[in-house]
């Protein structure tokens, strides 16, 4: 039998030498999945949604809203807040939002859905902060914390059929239908003046909240939540407010809630106490807290928010 030459096998040959000069995929799948595909806009290049709801995860309205906004948005990351933040609870959802908001980037998006009043005429509102952050949210208060922070240099409200989804939006889904889809046409960097017309800054709802305060009779602050699932007591109390009544980490201070007297030593973390002890600390995100090493101090003693809180200044 001869050996065969360069093109004994020339079939074979040319299939390679054609499967090499398109770069390893043949012609027609190349040209094929060319023309496939042709993304809106790279991933890269798409604003962070950060999203929070009270709508728990028993359901499937979380999945439903990050779907839609991947639609509009295709690729887009969605960082979950919370979905847990207490049914209704506005002013808990403004104390989350201000919290979590100087950890994105300066030009994120947030969606944020505790809307008790949905399909009211309360607006839907786009609002961009002096830091650069769009916030898609009702016009119930839940900006004002970071409107206090950061300010607000303009706002629109969501009107325009095409920043929403459907050929009829519900009256009990605006996440679904209002508020995600406009998050993820900022996202993907869409005008915000399409959205609807402008609203004047100073006609914003606002909550009346209230920081603690020092007199003569000591401190006067209240309970304004729990620390997740631990229990631990969040006071509106700013650590630099709490250090005008003189007390150091060391200390044992007489703290009053709701008529009744806890002494307290005030101390840097958990652990510097024993297990099942309570503890007054500065928690992580600057405020006085009251706690107990490993337990629950709202569930050990009964208290949850709002509970007045009364502090006498040290002798």
């Amino acid at each position: 039998m001869r050996p065969l030459g360069l093109f004994g096998c020339y079939p074979l040959t040319l299939a390679l030498i054609a499967f090499s000069l398109t770069g390893g995929v043949p012609r027609p799948l190349a040209q094929a999945t060319t023309a496939r595909v042709q993304p809106r806009q790279k991933a890269s290049a798409l604003r962070t949604i950060g999203f929070m709801t009270d709508f728990d995860v028993k359901d499937d309205a979380v999945g439903i809203c990050k779907a839609v906004m991947n639609g509009v948005a295709p690729g887009v990351q969605v960082i979950d807040i919370t979905h847990q933040a207490t049914p209704y609870d506005i002013a808990e959802g403004a104390r989350f939002l201000a919290g979590s908001a100087p950890y994105f980037s300066t030009d994120a998006v947030f969606v944020v859905v505790i809307d008790p009043t949905v399909g009211s005429t309360r607006r839907a509102i786009i609002a961009r902060s002096r830091k650069g952050q769009f916030f898609v949210l009702p016009d119930n208060g839940l900006l004002t914390l970071v409107q206090d922070r950061d300010g607000i240099d303009g706002v629109r409200e969501i009107t325009n059929p095409e920043w929403m989804i459907g050929a009829k939006t519900s009256s009990t889904f605006h996440g679904r239908d209002i508020f995600s889809p406009a998050g993820a046409h900022l996202a993907r960097g869409d005008d915000w003046a399409t959205a609807g017309p402008p609203v004047d800054v100073a006609s914003l709802v606002r909550l009346d909240l209230h920081t603690a305060t020092v007199d003569e009779a000591g401190l006067h602050g209240e309970v304004i939540g729990t620390d997740g699932p631990f229990g631990n007591l969040v006071l509106n109390v700013p650590a630099e407010t709490f250090a005008k009544l003189g007390y150091k980490v060391g200390d044992t201070v007489p703290v009053q809630v709701n008529g009744q007297t806890y002494q307290l030593p005030f101390v840097k973390t958990f652990s510097d106490v024993a297990v099942g002890k309570p503890l007054a600390y500065i928690d992580s995100r600057g405020r006085l807290s009251l706690g107990i090493n490993q337990r629950s101090f709202a569930e050990t003693y009964g208290i949850h928010a709002p509970a007045a809180v009364m502090i006498t200044k040290k002798q």
